[in-house]
């Protein structure tokens, strides 16, 4: 492939990143009441990301939709995912899906009951948020973080993040996450039996919905009727609650979790019940018990049955009630043990997944790392490369290259012995390694070959990174190993303005470079003209 063809590909697959990464910007801004509609364009970007080695945009991908099975209750592969996100993030040191893993898992680990692990990682989403992160990312998180402190135990520092929330959701104008913060505080107030405090929060909510007119979806509707209830005011229950008890008004609500259309009808009922509206009661509570049964609401299922032994209760069926009690009771033991189940599966699924990924981290670093040296190899470098240059490509910064060859070293193995050579290769191997940092790579080639890549590096910076090696190893200690032979070496760097190269091309420009090196009388640095 000649130069201009071979740049036009670099081009279309540049265009193509970028476009991705458009997507995956929207896709990550959609609100939560469409968690739904992120996951099939998100399988989409993730594999066609991966095909042009766009891998930080494949994992933010896989993280969204990690993210929409957890909601959904899918707890096993959902977690399953966001830990590969959170590893790889560490690995690269990717703050942006470190912070957004962080958050994910925070999720995960409420769903399956682990409050404590679900506070370490809303934390740490939080601790790991750029000091550039936006506004609404920034509330997003300090949300997560406060309902893992009020779940925890810790209601005023809960308190005080979903403020702090709250603030940035209305300086941003962004009601839907604002309806979301408040919604969480005025549940919060009502299972702390703060009804003054819930019905402030519940007027606020009213004021937000009223500006940004969208309806009350089941979960802000469900919120409210409870704190309605705990002031008798049934009627404004039965107001929010009744069209839920006719068929398809459910259509018209936005449900963000599939068993919260259920839960407002057993609040209907319950309300239905505490007004004396027992035939109402009853109908509420049969439609909540049909889409439990419709929909596997297990939960759902158990709670219908409490409900229904207090409406036998109250209606004077006592036996009816004892005997439904007790069929509550059944219930409620087997939806514990198969929840135990569950989060059981999903932790047994999370560890296998680690220790899976760990063992496999491990023979694959063996077989990424020359046995002699500790660098990593050519078989490293032919993966990682054109990862990285996709990577220029998609954030227009340059990457370098740099091939180094040491000067005469047949003579060392000739002279001395190949044990020496051995011991020479280690140390020039130990001087690159304290060379680079971050996403730079130091490999062996092969002989006494070896490379370096500078992620982010122009080629003025390059060149004078590796005149600084250059005068390294030739000041090195070598007396004591070989003697009287000087230890120098040559070295061709070449630079791809925003990543537009192949990895071949790069190689081959920086080979050609490190020819003129050694055909110049060697131990220098040559860089592009």
């Amino acid at each position: 492939m000649t130069t201009e063809a071979t740049t036009a590909v670099d081009a279309v697959v540049a265009d193509d990143l970028a476009a991705l990464e458009a997507t995956l910007v929207e896709l990550e801004a959609r609100p939560p009441s469409q968690f739904r509609t992120t996951a099939a364009p998100a399988a989409v970007v993730e594999r066609r990301a991966t095909e042009l080695g766009g891998e930080a945009l494949a994992m933010r991908a896989r993280l969204l939709r990690a993210t929409v099975l957890v909601r959904d209750g899918k707890s096993e592969q959902g977690g399953r995912w966001a830990h590969q996100v959170l590893a790889w993030s560490q690995q690269h040191g990717d703050a942006f899906l470190l912070s957004r893993s962080h958050r994910a898992l925070s999720f995960f680990y409420r769903q399956i009951g682990d409050l404590s692990e679900a506070l370490t990682h809303a934390v740490q989403s939080v601790a790991n948020l750029t000091d550039d992160a936006p506004r609404v990312v920034r509330a997003r998180h300090l949300m997560a973080l406060a309902v893992a402190l009020d779940e925890s135990g810790s209601t005023e520092e809960g308190d005080r993040r979903f403020r702090e929330a709250l603030a940035l959701a209305t300086a941003e104008n962004d009601l839907e996450l604002a309806l979301n913060i408040l919604n969480n505080m005025a549940f919060t107030a009502y299972e702390n039996g703060d009804e003054a405090g819930a019905q402030k929060l519940v007027a606020q909510m009213r004021a937000v919905q009223a500006r940004g007119g969208r309806a009350f979806g089941t979960l802000e509707l469900d919120t409210v009727a409870r704190i309605d209830m705990m002031s008798g005011n049934y009627a404004a229950v039965e107001e929010a609650l009744h069209t839920l008890v006719d068929g398809g008004a459910e259509s018209t609500i936005v449900a963000l979790e599939g068993d919260t259309s259920a839960l407002c009808l057993l609040t209907l009922a319950e309300a239905r019940r505490l007004d004396r509206r027992y035939a109402g009661a009853q109908a509420a509570l049969d439609t909540a018990v049909r889409l439990a049964e419709e929909r596997g609401l297990d939960r759902v299922r158990a709670q219908a049955r409490e409900e229904q032994a207090a409406l036998y209760a109250a209606t004077g069926r006592f036996r009816e009630a004892y005997e439904e009690h007790r069929a509550f009771h059944s219930a409620a033991t087997a939806l514990h043990s198969t929840q135990r189940e569950a989060q059981a599966r999903a932790l047994q699924a999370v560890f296998e997944a680690t220790e899976a990924r760990r063992a496999s981290e491990h023979f694959r670093e063996m077989a990424h790392r020359d046995a002699l040296t500790g660098l990593y190899n050519r078989r490293y470098v032919n993966e990682r490369l054109p990862a990285l240059i996709g990577e220029a490509v998609a954030t227009r910064t340059p990457i370098s290259v740099a091939i180094l060859d040491l000067d005469h070293f047949k003579r060392v193995n000739d002279t001395l012995s190949h044990s020496t050579g051995d011991t020479v290769l280690q140390n020039v191997a130990q001087l690159l390694s304290e060379s680079v940092s971050g996403a730079m790579i130091a490999a062996r080639m092969g002989g006494e070959e070896f490379l370096l890549v500078l992620p982010g590096m122009d080629a003025q910076e390059a060149t004078e990174r590796c005149e600084r090696l250059r005068l390294r190893i030739r000041a090195h200690a070598w007396e004591p190993i070989t003697g009287t032979l000087a230890v120098t070496t040559s070295i061709g760097v070449t630079t791809a303005a925003e990543g537009r190269a192949t990895p071949s091309a790069l190689l081959s420009l920086a080979d050609r470079n490190l020819y003129v090196a050694k055909r110049e009388g060697r131990d220098r640095v040559v860089a592009d003209a």
